[in-house]
Protein backbone atom coordinates (compact mmCIF):
# COMPACT_ATOMS: atom_id res chain seq x y z
CA UNK A 1 0.00 0.00 0.00
CA UNK A 2 1.60 3.55 -0.50
CA UNK A 3 1.07 6.58 1.74
CA UNK A 4 0.89 6.10 5.31
CA UNK A 5 -2.18 3.74 5.99
CA UNK A 6 -1.31 1.14 7.34
CA UNK A 7 -0.55 -2.62 5.89
CA UNK A 8 -3.28 -4.35 3.89
CA UNK A 9 -6.00 -1.72 5.03
CA UNK A 10 -6.42 0.11 2.53
CA UNK A 11 -6.13 -2.51 -0.73
CA UNK A 12 -8.31 -5.46 1.39
CA UNK A 13 -11.41 -6.79 -0.27
CA UNK A 14 -14.76 -5.56 1.44
CA UNK A 15 -16.48 -9.42 2.55
CA UNK A 16 -20.46 -8.46 2.32
CA UNK A 17 -23.61 -9.19 0.88
CA UNK A 18 -24.24 -6.85 -1.68
CA UNK A 19 -22.34 -3.23 -0.80
CA UNK A 20 -24.67 -0.24 -2.19
CA UNK A 21 -22.95 2.76 -3.45
CA UNK A 22 -23.99 5.50 -1.14
CA UNK A 23 -24.67 8.98 -2.28
CA UNK A 24 -22.08 11.48 -0.60
CA UNK A 25 -24.32 13.28 1.62
CA UNK A 26 -25.30 9.43 2.92
CA UNK A 27 -22.24 7.91 3.82
CA UNK A 28 -21.57 7.76 7.48
CA UNK A 29 -25.20 5.85 7.45
CA UNK A 30 -25.18 2.27 7.43
CA UNK A 31 -27.83 1.93 5.05
CA UNK A 32 -26.15 -1.50 3.65
CA UNK A 33 -26.31 -5.10 4.39
CA UNK A 34 -23.86 -6.45 7.17
CA UNK A 35 -20.40 -6.12 5.76
CA UNK A 36 -16.64 -6.36 7.04
CA UNK A 37 -14.10 -3.91 5.30
CA UNK A 38 -11.44 -5.40 7.41
CA UNK A 39 -9.20 -8.18 7.68
CA UNK A 40 -10.36 -9.74 4.44
CA UNK A 41 -11.44 -13.70 5.03
CA UNK A 42 -7.83 -15.79 4.74
CA UNK A 43 -5.67 -12.42 6.66
CA UNK A 44 -2.70 -13.03 7.75
CA UNK A 45 -0.93 -11.10 10.79
CA UNK A 46 1.60 -11.64 13.57
CA UNK A 47 -0.64 -9.21 15.98
CA UNK A 48 -1.85 -10.73 19.10
CA UNK A 49 -4.88 -8.85 18.48
CA UNK A 50 -7.09 -7.20 15.72
CA UNK A 51 -10.02 -5.27 14.75
CA UNK A 52 -13.08 -6.10 12.79
CA UNK A 53 -14.06 -2.77 10.63
CA UNK A 54 -17.60 -2.99 9.08
CA UNK A 55 -21.09 -1.97 9.18
CA UNK A 56 -24.62 -3.01 9.56
CA UNK A 57 -28.54 -1.13 9.40
CA UNK A 58 -28.45 0.77 12.57
CA UNK A 59 -31.66 -0.94 14.02
CA UNK A 60 -30.70 -4.41 15.41
CA UNK A 61 -28.13 -6.46 17.34
CA UNK A 62 -24.41 -7.21 15.51
CA UNK A 63 -22.70 -10.40 17.40
CA UNK A 64 -19.27 -11.48 16.80
CA UNK A 65 -19.46 -15.36 18.28
CA UNK A 66 -22.54 -14.98 19.90
CA UNK A 67 -21.60 -11.61 21.96
CA UNK A 68 -23.04 -8.77 20.97
CA UNK A 69 -20.76 -5.76 19.91
CA UNK A 70 -20.92 -2.00 20.57
CA UNK A 71 -21.80 0.18 16.97
CA UNK A 72 -22.10 3.98 16.31
CA UNK A 73 -24.89 5.45 16.23
CA UNK A 74 -24.86 5.00 12.71
CA UNK A 75 -24.40 1.43 12.84
CA UNK A 76 -21.04 1.26 12.52
CA UNK A 77 -18.47 -1.13 14.23
CA UNK A 78 -14.57 -1.59 14.68
CA UNK A 79 -14.49 -4.23 17.86
CA UNK A 80 -10.57 -5.64 18.76
CA UNK A 81 -10.51 -9.19 19.87
CA UNK A 82 -7.19 -11.11 20.90
CA UNK A 83 -5.78 -13.63 18.84
CA UNK A 84 -4.20 -17.30 18.94
CA UNK A 85 -1.09 -18.56 17.13
CA UNK A 86 -2.73 -20.45 14.37
CA UNK A 87 -6.31 -20.19 12.53
CA UNK A 88 -8.95 -17.52 14.10
CA UNK A 89 -12.73 -17.37 13.10
CA UNK A 90 -15.22 -14.58 13.92
CA UNK A 91 -18.38 -15.33 13.05
CA UNK A 92 -20.75 -12.00 12.68
CA UNK A 93 -24.60 -11.71 12.91
CA UNK A 94 -26.81 -9.46 12.05
CA UNK A 95 -30.46 -11.15 11.49
CA UNK A 96 -30.38 -13.21 8.99
CA UNK A 97 -27.11 -12.18 7.72
CA UNK A 98 -24.06 -14.16 9.18
CA UNK A 99 -20.32 -13.48 7.73
CA UNK A 100 -16.93 -15.89 8.54
CA UNK A 101 -13.22 -14.12 8.79
CA UNK A 102 -10.96 -16.23 9.18
CA UNK A 103 -7.28 -14.63 10.99
CA UNK A 104 -4.13 -16.47 10.86
CA UNK A 105 -1.70 -15.46 13.40
CA UNK A 106 1.81 -16.52 12.26
CA UNK A 107 5.45 -15.91 14.13
CA UNK A 108 5.16 -18.62 17.37
CA UNK A 109 8.16 -18.85 18.82
CA UNK A 110 10.52 -21.55 19.00
CA UNK A 111 10.04 -24.35 20.76
CA UNK A 112 11.74 -25.27 23.99
CA UNK A 113 12.41 -29.02 21.95
CA UNK A 114 14.71 -27.51 19.45
CA UNK A 115 17.90 -29.92 19.14
CA UNK A 116 19.71 -28.54 16.39
CA UNK A 117 20.28 -24.49 14.73
CA UNK A 118 17.12 -22.64 14.74
CA UNK A 119 16.16 -22.27 10.70
CA UNK A 120 17.27 -18.91 9.11
CA UNK A 121 19.30 -18.04 12.98
CA UNK A 122 23.47 -18.48 11.77
CA UNK A 123 24.97 -14.91 10.87
CA UNK A 124 26.32 -13.76 8.46
CA UNK A 125 23.52 -14.30 6.84
CA UNK A 126 25.00 -12.36 3.60
CA UNK A 127 28.49 -12.16 2.13
CA UNK A 128 30.31 -9.66 4.90
CA UNK A 129 33.62 -7.51 4.45
CA UNK A 130 35.40 -6.17 7.18
CA UNK A 131 38.72 -4.11 7.53
CA UNK A 132 42.26 -6.05 8.91
CA UNK A 133 41.81 -6.23 12.57
CA UNK A 134 38.31 -5.11 12.88
CA UNK A 135 36.24 -7.92 14.65
CA UNK A 136 34.31 -10.23 12.32
CA UNK A 137 31.07 -11.49 14.47
CA UNK A 138 29.07 -14.84 14.00
CA UNK A 139 25.96 -15.58 16.24
CA UNK A 140 23.32 -18.63 15.89
CA UNK A 141 20.09 -19.62 18.03
CA UNK A 142 20.63 -23.03 19.14
CA UNK A 143 19.26 -25.13 22.24
CA UNK A 144 20.29 -24.39 25.78
CA UNK A 145 23.38 -26.92 26.90
CA UNK A 146 25.06 -26.69 23.73
CA UNK A 147 28.49 -26.30 22.62
CA UNK A 148 29.01 -23.96 19.26
CA UNK A 149 31.84 -23.45 17.40
CA UNK A 150 32.72 -21.34 14.29
CA UNK A 151 35.44 -22.54 11.92
CA UNK A 152 37.40 -20.27 9.39
CA UNK A 153 40.53 -21.41 7.88
CA UNK A 154 43.04 -21.36 10.71
CA UNK A 155 40.69 -20.60 13.64
CA UNK A 156 38.15 -21.76 15.52
CA UNK A 157 36.14 -19.04 17.39
CA UNK A 158 34.08 -20.58 20.44
CA UNK A 159 30.38 -18.96 20.36
CA UNK A 160 29.28 -18.62 23.75
CA UNK A 161 25.85 -18.57 25.10
CA UNK A 162 24.13 -14.80 25.50
CA UNK A 163 21.77 -13.42 27.71
CA UNK A 164 18.82 -12.73 25.71
CA UNK A 165 18.53 -8.95 25.57
CA UNK A 166 14.92 -7.80 25.38
CA UNK A 167 13.37 -7.25 21.89
CA UNK A 168 12.07 -4.27 20.12
CA UNK A 169 8.93 -4.02 18.64
CA UNK A 170 8.47 -2.01 15.48
CA UNK A 171 8.83 1.60 14.89
CA UNK A 172 4.88 1.34 14.37
CA UNK A 173 4.41 0.51 17.82
CA UNK A 174 4.53 4.47 18.84
CA UNK A 175 1.58 4.62 16.72
CA UNK A 176 -0.29 2.25 18.80
CA UNK A 177 1.25 3.68 21.92
CA UNK A 178 2.39 -0.02 22.77
CA UNK A 179 6.47 0.60 22.27
CA UNK A 180 8.11 -0.79 25.58
CA UNK A 181 10.51 -3.45 25.44
CA UNK A 182 9.07 -6.83 24.92
CA UNK A 183 10.80 -9.50 27.32
CA UNK A 184 12.96 -12.26 25.31
CA UNK A 185 11.83 -15.88 24.88
CA UNK A 186 13.80 -18.32 26.99
CA UNK A 187 13.04 -21.14 24.92
CA UNK A 188 16.43 -20.97 22.85
CA UNK A 189 20.07 -19.23 23.45
CA UNK A 190 21.29 -16.81 21.20
CA UNK A 191 25.52 -17.93 21.02
CA UNK A 192 27.48 -15.46 20.17
CA UNK A 193 31.80 -14.65 19.44
CA UNK A 194 33.71 -12.71 17.57
CA UNK A 195 37.40 -12.78 15.75
CA UNK A 196 39.97 -10.65 13.70
CA UNK A 197 41.80 -11.65 11.38
CA UNK A 198 45.48 -9.61 11.14
CA UNK A 199 46.08 -10.45 7.11
CA UNK A 200 43.29 -9.44 3.94
CA UNK A 201 41.84 -12.37 1.74
CA UNK A 202 38.70 -14.18 1.40
CA UNK A 203 37.94 -16.44 4.41
CA UNK A 204 35.15 -18.23 2.52
CA UNK A 205 32.24 -19.64 4.19
CA UNK A 206 32.45 -20.33 8.01
CA UNK A 207 31.01 -23.78 9.27
CA UNK A 208 28.82 -23.74 12.35
CA UNK A 209 29.54 -26.75 14.75
CA UNK A 210 26.61 -27.79 17.99
CA UNK A 211 27.70 -30.18 20.00
CA UNK A 212 24.38 -31.86 22.15
CA UNK A 213 24.42 -34.93 24.26
CA UNK A 214 26.93 -36.13 22.36
CA UNK A 215 25.79 -35.48 18.81
CA UNK A 216 28.02 -32.71 16.88
CA UNK A 217 26.31 -31.47 13.92
CA UNK A 218 27.82 -28.97 11.33
CA UNK A 219 26.31 -26.49 9.05
CA UNK A 220 27.84 -24.10 6.38
CA UNK A 221 27.53 -20.50 6.59
CA UNK A 222 25.38 -18.40 4.60
CA UNK A 223 27.80 -16.15 4.27
CA UNK A 224 31.38 -15.51 2.69
CA UNK A 225 33.66 -13.56 4.76
CA UNK A 226 36.11 -11.45 3.09
CA UNK A 227 38.88 -9.27 4.82
CA UNK A 228 39.63 -6.12 3.54
CA UNK A 229 43.40 -4.30 3.03
CA UNK A 230 42.98 -0.55 4.11
CA UNK A 231 45.85 0.29 1.64
CA UNK A 232 43.63 -0.91 -1.41
CA UNK A 233 40.13 -0.32 -0.68
CA UNK A 234 37.44 0.37 -3.38
CA UNK A 235 36.64 3.69 -4.27
CA UNK A 236 32.70 4.09 -5.59
CA UNK A 237 30.89 6.78 -7.04
CA UNK A 238 26.70 7.72 -5.93
CA UNK A 239 24.96 7.74 -9.13
CA UNK A 240 21.43 8.37 -7.52
CA UNK A 241 20.32 11.82 -7.95
CA UNK A 242 20.26 11.83 -4.03
CA UNK A 243 21.59 8.47 -2.24
CA UNK A 244 20.03 6.88 0.61
CA UNK A 245 22.81 6.62 3.43
CA UNK A 246 21.78 5.14 6.52
CA UNK A 247 23.02 4.14 9.56
CA UNK A 248 23.66 -0.01 9.34
CA UNK A 249 22.88 -2.03 6.47
CA UNK A 250 19.31 -2.36 5.56
CA UNK A 251 16.45 -0.35 4.97
CA UNK A 252 15.84 -1.04 9.42
CA UNK A 253 17.96 1.84 10.23
CA UNK A 254 17.61 5.27 10.31
CA UNK A 255 18.08 7.94 7.22
CA UNK A 256 20.94 9.78 7.22
CA UNK A 257 21.71 12.83 5.00
CA UNK A 258 21.65 12.00 1.98
CA UNK A 259 24.41 12.14 -0.78
CA UNK A 260 24.25 14.01 -3.67
CA UNK A 261 24.80 12.56 -7.50
CA UNK A 262 28.78 12.04 -7.56
CA UNK A 263 29.33 12.08 -4.27
CA UNK A 264 33.18 9.60 -3.73
CA UNK A 265 34.19 7.61 -1.10
CA UNK A 266 36.17 4.37 -0.44
CA UNK A 267 33.98 1.44 1.14
CA UNK A 268 35.20 -0.15 4.46
CA UNK A 269 33.01 -2.55 4.56
CA UNK A 270 29.76 -4.72 3.05
CA UNK A 271 27.20 -6.46 4.25
CA UNK A 272 25.21 -8.38 1.18
CA UNK A 273 24.25 -5.50 -1.22
CA UNK A 274 25.01 -2.61 1.03
CA UNK A 275 28.20 -0.87 1.31
CA UNK A 276 30.03 0.83 4.54
CA UNK A 277 31.31 4.34 3.17
CA UNK A 278 34.73 5.66 5.10
CA UNK A 279 32.59 8.31 6.95
CA UNK A 280 30.64 5.43 8.41
CA UNK A 281 27.19 5.72 6.30
CA UNK A 282 26.02 2.61 4.74
CA UNK A 283 24.25 2.89 0.95
CA UNK A 284 23.05 0.45 -1.63
CA UNK A 285 25.82 -0.80 -4.12
CA UNK A 286 23.15 -0.78 -6.69
CA UNK A 287 23.02 3.57 -6.00
CA UNK A 288 26.73 3.50 -6.45
CA UNK A 289 29.44 2.54 -9.39
CA UNK A 290 32.76 1.70 -9.30
CA UNK A 291 35.90 3.62 -9.72
CA UNK A 292 38.41 1.66 -11.22
CA UNK A 293 42.25 2.46 -9.72
CA UNK A 294 40.59 5.28 -7.94
CA UNK A 295 42.55 6.74 -5.58
CA UNK A 296 41.00 7.26 -1.51
CA UNK A 297 38.84 10.38 -1.82
CA UNK A 298 40.31 13.04 -0.09
CA UNK A 299 40.33 16.90 -0.65
CA UNK A 300 41.63 20.43 0.36
CA UNK A 301 39.43 23.47 0.91
CA UNK A 302 40.25 27.09 0.29
CA UNK A 303 38.03 30.14 -0.40
CA UNK A 304 34.47 29.95 -0.46
CA UNK A 305 31.47 31.80 -1.90
CA UNK A 306 28.06 33.18 -1.18
CA UNK A 307 25.34 34.72 -3.86
CA UNK A 308 22.11 35.69 -3.96
CA UNK A 309 20.64 34.03 -6.90
CA UNK A 310 16.98 34.45 -7.00
CA UNK A 311 15.08 33.18 -3.73
CA UNK A 312 17.33 31.25 -3.01
CA UNK A 313 21.19 31.72 -1.32
CA UNK A 314 23.94 29.66 -2.82
CA UNK A 315 26.96 28.96 -1.26
CA UNK A 316 29.70 27.63 -3.06
CA UNK A 317 32.82 24.92 -1.67
CA UNK A 318 35.02 24.66 -4.45
CA UNK A 319 36.53 21.35 -3.63
CA UNK A 320 39.68 18.69 -5.25
CA UNK A 321 36.89 15.66 -5.29
CA UNK A 322 33.50 14.99 -4.31
CA UNK A 323 33.07 14.02 -0.56
CA UNK A 324 30.92 13.10 1.59
CA UNK A 325 28.94 15.58 3.14
CA UNK A 326 25.98 15.57 6.33
CA UNK A 327 23.44 18.12 7.20
CA UNK A 328 22.38 19.27 10.76
CA UNK A 329 19.57 21.88 11.13
CA UNK A 330 19.23 23.62 14.59
CA UNK A 331 17.64 26.97 16.23
CA UNK A 332 18.85 29.70 13.72
CA UNK A 333 21.79 27.58 12.61
CA UNK A 334 22.25 25.18 9.48
CA UNK A 335 25.13 23.10 9.99
CA UNK A 336 27.14 21.34 7.11
CA UNK A 337 29.98 18.76 7.70
CA UNK A 338 32.28 17.84 4.87
CA UNK A 339 34.40 14.31 5.23
CA UNK A 340 37.73 14.09 4.25
CA UNK A 341 38.28 17.28 4.11
CA UNK A 342 41.30 19.46 5.26
CA UNK A 343 41.01 23.39 5.51
CA UNK A 344 43.61 25.52 4.04
CA UNK A 345 40.68 28.28 3.75
CA UNK A 346 41.65 31.74 4.52
CA UNK A 347 38.92 33.74 2.96
CA UNK A 348 35.11 33.75 2.96
CA UNK A 349 33.30 35.80 0.74
CA UNK A 350 29.13 36.41 2.24
CA UNK A 351 28.09 39.55 1.68
CA UNK A 352 24.94 40.60 3.43
CA UNK A 353 22.52 38.30 3.42
CA UNK A 354 18.21 37.76 3.15
CA UNK A 355 19.24 34.32 5.30
CA UNK A 356 22.36 33.91 6.79
CA UNK A 357 23.94 36.50 9.63
CA UNK A 358 27.46 35.15 10.01
CA UNK A 359 29.45 31.53 8.73
CA UNK A 360 31.59 30.11 11.62
CA UNK A 361 33.82 27.36 10.48
CA UNK A 362 36.13 24.73 12.52
CA UNK A 363 38.25 21.78 11.30
CA UNK A 364 36.58 19.66 14.06
CA UNK A 365 39.02 16.39 13.72
CA UNK A 366 41.10 15.23 11.20
CA UNK A 367 39.39 14.71 7.95
CA UNK A 368 36.60 16.89 8.76
CA UNK A 369 35.62 20.54 8.52
CA UNK A 370 32.31 22.09 10.02
CA UNK A 371 30.50 24.57 8.52
CA UNK A 372 27.49 26.45 11.20
CA UNK A 373 25.83 28.91 9.31
CA UNK A 374 24.10 32.10 12.13
CA UNK A 375 20.25 32.26 10.70
CA UNK A 376 18.53 35.59 10.47
CA UNK A 377 15.43 33.80 11.57
CA UNK A 378 14.88 31.04 13.64
CA UNK A 379 12.61 29.89 10.63
CA UNK A 380 14.09 27.86 7.88
CA UNK A 381 12.53 28.10 4.73
CA UNK A 382 14.47 24.83 2.52
CA UNK A 383 17.59 23.85 1.31
CA UNK A 384 19.22 21.98 -1.79
CA UNK A 385 22.69 20.07 -2.00
CA UNK A 386 23.87 19.25 -5.59
CA UNK A 387 27.92 19.15 -7.08
CA UNK A 388 28.34 20.78 -10.07
CA UNK A 389 31.74 18.75 -11.00
CA UNK A 390 33.58 18.68 -7.88
CA UNK A 391 32.67 22.26 -6.46
CA UNK A 392 29.50 21.33 -3.51
CA UNK A 393 26.72 23.81 -3.70
CA UNK A 394 24.57 24.64 -1.05
CA UNK A 395 21.19 26.23 -1.82
CA UNK A 396 19.46 28.12 1.11
CA UNK A 397 15.89 30.24 0.46
CA UNK A 398 14.96 32.89 1.49
CA UNK A 399 11.77 33.99 3.39
CA UNK A 400 8.46 35.00 1.53
CA UNK A 401 7.65 38.17 1.38
CA UNK A 402 3.89 38.93 2.55
CA UNK A 403 2.92 42.30 1.66
CA UNK A 404 -0.81 42.45 0.70
CA UNK A 405 -3.01 43.00 3.43
CA UNK A 406 -6.25 42.21 1.64
CA UNK A 407 -4.73 39.02 0.76
CA UNK A 408 -2.86 37.60 2.95
CA UNK A 409 -0.73 34.96 1.36
CA UNK A 410 0.10 36.88 -1.65
CA UNK A 411 3.33 35.95 -3.04
CA UNK A 412 3.02 32.09 -1.68
CA UNK A 413 2.83 28.71 -3.60
CA UNK A 414 1.37 26.67 -1.20
CA UNK A 415 1.30 22.47 -2.72
CA UNK A 416 -1.18 20.63 -1.59
CA UNK A 417 -1.41 16.39 -2.00
CA UNK A 418 -4.56 14.99 -1.60
CA UNK A 419 -3.60 11.28 -0.21
CA UNK A 420 -3.62 7.77 -2.49
CA UNK A 421 -5.55 7.93 -5.24
CA UNK A 422 -6.48 5.79 -8.46
CA UNK A 423 -8.27 2.57 -8.50
CA UNK A 424 -5.51 0.36 -6.54
CA UNK A 425 -4.57 2.89 -3.78
CA UNK A 426 -7.88 3.56 -1.88
CA UNK A 427 -6.21 4.51 1.54
CA UNK A 428 -7.80 3.52 4.41
CA UNK A 429 -11.56 3.65 4.30
CA UNK A 430 -14.57 3.45 6.89
CA UNK A 431 -17.11 0.98 7.87
CA UNK A 432 -18.93 1.44 4.65
CA UNK A 433 -16.03 1.08 2.42
CA UNK A 434 -15.45 4.86 2.00
CA UNK A 435 -12.40 5.06 0.92
CA UNK A 436 -9.60 7.89 2.16
CA UNK A 437 -8.63 8.78 -1.14
CA UNK A 438 -12.00 10.37 -1.84
CA UNK A 439 -12.58 12.91 0.93
CA UNK A 440 -8.79 13.96 0.89
CA UNK A 441 -9.42 15.04 -2.68
CA UNK A 442 -12.61 16.57 -1.41
CA UNK A 443 -11.13 18.30 1.43
CA UNK A 444 -7.94 19.23 -0.76
CA UNK A 445 -10.05 21.10 -3.39
CA UNK A 446 -11.91 22.97 -0.56
CA UNK A 447 -8.72 24.24 0.98
CA UNK A 448 -7.34 24.86 -2.50
CA UNK A 449 -10.33 27.58 -3.12
CA UNK A 450 -9.59 29.48 0.74
CA UNK A 451 -5.85 29.15 -0.34
CA UNK A 452 -6.36 31.10 -3.70
CA UNK A 453 -9.15 33.42 -1.74
CA UNK A 454 -6.28 34.54 0.06
CA UNK A 455 -3.88 35.21 -2.88
CA UNK A 456 -1.71 32.51 -2.45
CA UNK A 457 -1.14 29.95 -5.59
CA UNK A 458 -1.93 26.60 -4.52
CA UNK A 459 -0.14 24.08 -6.46
CA UNK A 460 -2.03 20.38 -6.94
CA UNK A 461 -0.43 16.73 -6.96
CA UNK A 462 -3.73 15.69 -8.28
CA UNK A 463 -7.22 17.22 -9.36
CA UNK A 464 -8.93 13.80 -10.24
CA UNK A 465 -8.73 10.18 -9.02
CA UNK A 466 -5.25 9.48 -10.36
CA UNK A 467 -2.50 7.18 -9.16
CA UNK A 468 0.63 8.30 -7.87
CA UNK A 469 3.46 7.03 -5.63
CA UNK A 470 4.71 8.82 -2.98
CA UNK A 471 7.98 8.77 -4.49
CA UNK A 472 6.28 10.79 -7.45
CA UNK A 473 4.87 13.29 -5.04
CA UNK A 474 7.62 13.98 -3.31
CA UNK A 475 9.42 15.06 -6.73
CA UNK A 476 6.82 17.21 -7.45
CA UNK A 477 7.56 18.99 -4.39
CA UNK A 478 11.47 18.59 -5.70
CA UNK A 479 10.21 20.37 -8.84
CA UNK A 480 8.21 23.24 -7.78
CA UNK A 481 10.09 24.40 -5.20
CA UNK A 482 7.25 25.79 -3.50
CA UNK A 483 6.86 28.13 -0.09
CA UNK A 484 5.35 25.19 2.01
CA UNK A 485 3.67 21.23 1.27
CA UNK A 486 1.00 19.47 3.12
CA UNK A 487 -0.23 16.14 2.50
CA UNK A 488 -3.48 15.55 3.34
CA UNK A 489 -4.31 11.65 4.89
CA UNK A 490 -7.34 10.36 7.23
CA UNK A 491 -5.83 7.74 9.77
CA UNK A 492 -5.68 3.63 9.98
CA UNK A 493 -3.39 1.95 12.43
CA UNK A 494 -1.50 -1.07 12.36
CA UNK A 495 -3.32 -4.73 13.35
CA UNK A 496 -2.83 -4.43 17.19
CA UNK A 497 -4.38 -0.64 17.76
CA UNK A 498 -7.44 0.25 19.08
CA UNK A 499 -9.66 1.51 16.28
CA UNK A 500 -12.68 2.31 18.69
CA UNK A 501 -10.86 4.64 21.26
CA UNK A 502 -8.21 6.17 18.58
CA UNK A 503 -9.39 9.12 17.77
CA UNK A 504 -8.21 12.38 16.29
CA UNK A 505 -5.56 15.02 14.80
CA UNK A 506 -2.06 13.90 13.84
CA UNK A 507 0.98 15.80 12.43
CA UNK A 508 3.86 14.14 11.04
CA UNK A 509 7.77 16.10 10.05
CA UNK A 510 10.51 15.04 9.51
CA UNK A 511 13.20 18.00 8.73
CA UNK A 512 13.81 20.57 11.52
CA UNK A 513 12.45 23.42 9.42
CA UNK A 514 9.23 21.27 9.42
CA UNK A 515 7.97 21.23 13.11
CA UNK A 516 6.85 24.57 13.58
CA UNK A 517 4.74 24.23 10.78
CA UNK A 518 3.56 20.74 12.41
CA UNK A 519 3.32 22.06 15.65
CA UNK A 520 0.89 25.04 14.64
CA UNK A 521 -1.13 23.25 12.39
CA UNK A 522 -1.70 20.47 14.64
CA UNK A 523 -2.75 22.46 18.08
CA UNK A 524 -5.04 24.92 15.57
CA UNK A 525 -7.25 22.11 14.09
CA UNK A 526 -7.55 20.55 17.14
CA UNK A 527 -8.09 23.85 19.29
CA UNK A 528 -10.57 25.71 17.04
CA UNK A 529 -12.35 22.27 15.59
CA UNK A 530 -12.20 20.76 19.02
CA UNK A 531 -11.15 17.52 17.97
CA UNK A 532 -9.45 15.11 20.03
CA UNK A 533 -5.31 14.87 19.76
CA UNK A 534 -3.61 11.53 18.53
CA UNK A 535 -0.39 13.11 18.64
CA UNK A 536 2.58 14.89 16.89
CA UNK A 537 5.22 12.77 15.64
CA UNK A 538 8.78 13.24 13.93
CA UNK A 539 8.54 10.02 10.98
CA UNK A 540 10.52 9.50 7.87
CA UNK A 541 8.02 9.54 5.36
CA UNK A 542 8.05 10.19 1.80
CA UNK A 543 6.41 13.30 1.97
CA UNK A 544 8.10 14.91 4.77
CA UNK A 545 11.07 14.21 4.04
CA UNK A 546 11.87 16.95 1.11
CA UNK A 547 14.46 19.96 2.23
CA UNK A 548 13.13 22.31 -0.59
CA UNK A 549 10.24 23.52 1.60
CA UNK A 550 8.39 22.70 5.27
CA UNK A 551 6.56 19.77 4.24
CA UNK A 552 4.44 18.23 6.46
CA UNK A 553 1.92 15.39 6.80
CA UNK A 554 -1.77 15.61 8.60
CA UNK A 555 -3.78 12.97 9.25
CA UNK A 556 -7.28 14.73 9.45
CA UNK A 557 -9.34 12.32 11.68
CA UNK A 558 -8.99 8.02 11.91
CA UNK A 559 -11.48 6.31 9.34
CA UNK A 560 -11.78 3.07 11.02
CA UNK A 561 -13.13 4.60 14.02
CA UNK A 562 -16.84 4.15 13.95
CA UNK A 563 -17.83 7.69 15.41
CA UNK A 564 -15.29 9.87 14.08
CA UNK A 565 -15.63 8.32 10.42
CA UNK A 566 -19.21 10.29 10.69
CA UNK A 567 -17.13 13.67 11.40
CA UNK A 568 -15.07 12.83 8.75
CA UNK A 569 -17.64 12.14 5.98
CA UNK A 570 -20.24 15.27 6.79
CA UNK A 571 -20.03 17.88 4.51
CA UNK A 572 -20.54 20.81 7.09
CA UNK A 573 -17.47 19.38 8.96
CA UNK A 574 -15.44 19.67 5.77
CA UNK A 575 -16.66 23.09 5.18
CA UNK A 576 -15.24 23.86 8.67
CA UNK A 577 -12.33 21.81 8.40
CA UNK A 578 -11.10 23.75 5.40
CA UNK A 579 -11.70 27.27 7.10
CA UNK A 580 -10.05 26.39 10.23
CA UNK A 581 -7.00 25.08 7.95
CA UNK A 582 -6.71 27.85 5.41
CA UNK A 583 -6.89 30.03 8.82
CA UNK A 584 -4.28 28.15 10.29
CA UNK A 585 -1.69 28.27 7.42
CA UNK A 586 -2.22 31.65 7.19
CA UNK A 587 -2.07 32.90 10.98
CA UNK A 588 1.65 30.91 10.66
CA UNK A 589 2.63 32.55 7.54
CA UNK A 590 2.19 35.78 9.18
CA UNK A 591 3.72 34.66 12.44
CA UNK A 592 7.11 33.27 10.97
CA UNK A 593 7.32 36.33 8.13
CA UNK A 594 6.94 38.55 10.67
CA UNK A 595 9.79 37.31 12.52
CA UNK A 596 11.60 36.89 9.90
CA UNK A 597 11.66 40.58 8.92
CA UNK A 598 12.76 41.36 12.07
Amino acid sequence: MKGIGFVGFGLSTIVNLGVMQLAAPQIAWADQPLSVVYPPDGQETTAAQIFLIGTAPAQGVVTVNGQPIDRSPAGHFAPSFPLQFGENTFTLRYQDQTLTIRVNRTGAAPANTLTTFLPESLSPAVNVSRLVNEPVCFSAIAPAQAQVTVTLPNQTIPLLPQTAPNDLPPNSAVLTFSNQPIAASNSAITYQGCAIAPQPGNLGAPTFQLTLNGTTQSLPGPGQVTILSPVQLQVVEVTAESGTARSGPSTDYSRLTPLPQGTRASVTGQEGEWLRLDYGGWIRASETQVIPNASPSQTLIRSIRAQPKGDWTEIAFPLQTPVPISVQQGDRTFTLTLYNTTAQTDTILLNDDPVIERLDWQQMAPGQVQYRFNLKSAQQWGYKLRYEGTTLILSLKHPPQLTDRTKPLAGTRILLDPGHGGPEDLGSRGPTGYPEKEVALIVAQLLRDRLEAKGATVLMTREADIDLYPQDRAAMIDQLEPTIAISLHYNALPDDGDAIHTAGIGSFWYNAQAHSLAMFLHHYLVDKLDRPSYGVFWNNLALTRPTVAPSVLLELGFMINPTEFEWIVDPQAQEHLADALADAITAWMQQQTQASSQ
